[in-house]
């Protein structure tokens, strides 16, 4: 099953419990209500408002940090687009018989790159392809090196090398950072806060003489929106509402420059 599949069957599953707690809580209300109508609603209000204020939190830092997780995976893809770029215009430093085969590799390693996140979410062939990219880091490597010392000009070396060595560390702090999620307990706090609040809210809306449906659809669905929201930008390399396909068009635009 896919991500976008699973993560919409759970955000449906999460819908239907809080509706399904609602109205338990409803009905928790007006049998409470029907034994001490004047303290029913003793105490409900604090308990209401520490757990709705802990929901509140609670979102908006799991909100506030995926986004920023999201923009910065976004702003790495532009800076491996820039280290691969300077590095590859830097091969012009080296003797021109060394420079054909190397800028090769510089093609084949790009390719190599874009096709690794191409074929996600096929984890064990992303992972493949990775492999194939860090081979062909380390052939570009050996190369640059030799063709510097056959330059015979030690500033070469001073040159390329480390744009090349910063090339490849962009690689890890991207993988770094597609492996980099708030733990899953967060997670699980937050499923549980949403199904309490849900209850506790049904128990409020039990003064009412008939259900309020508007406001029960919405205070659900607005919550379960909020979540599948918040998983997608955690996980932006899977199919869903929010992607980084499109931003990989900076490292095609650059492919598509090398001659």
């Amino acid at each position: 099953m896919n991500f976008a599949l699973s993560n919409l069957l759970y955000t449906v599953g999460l819908l239907l419990g809080m509706l399904f707690l609602l109205e338990v809580g409803r009905r928790m209300g007006l049998r409470r209500m029907a034994m001490d109508s004047e303290g029913a609603r003793a105490g409900v209000g604090a308990v209401e408002g520490a757990v709705f204020a802990l929901l509140g939190l609670l979102i908006a830092f799991s909100f506030s940090g995926a986004s920023s997780r999201f923009d910065a995976r976004r702003q790495q893809i532009v800076n491996e687009a820039n280290d691969i770029g300077s590095a590859y215009l830097l091969v012009d430093v080296l003797p021109a018989e060394r420079q054909p085969a190397l800028r090769e590799k510089f093609r084949q390693y790009l390719d190599s790159r874009l096709e690794a996140y191409r074929r996600m979410p096929d984890f064990a062939a992303a992972k493949a392809e990775m492999e194939r990219s860090k081979a062909l880091q380390n052939e570009i490597w050996t190369q640059a090196v030799t063709a510097s010392r056959d330059s015979g000009y030690q500033p070469v070396a001073m040159l390329i090398l480390p744009a090349i060595s910063k090339m490849m560390n962009i690689t890890t702090e991207r993988n770094m950072a597609l492996q980099t999620h708030p733990p899953a307990v967060i997670f699980v706090m937050l499923d549980g806060l949403i199904l309490v609040a849900s209850l506790l809210a049904g128990y409020g809306m039990a003064g009412g003489k008939s259900r309020n449906w508007m406001y029960i659809v919405a205070f659900a669905m607005i919550l379960a929106f909020t979540f599948y929201v918040i998983r997608d930008l955690e996980f932006p390399r899977l199919p869903g509402l929010v992607g980084l396909n499109d931003f990989d068009n900076v490292l095609v635009d650059l492919r598509k420059s090398m001659h």
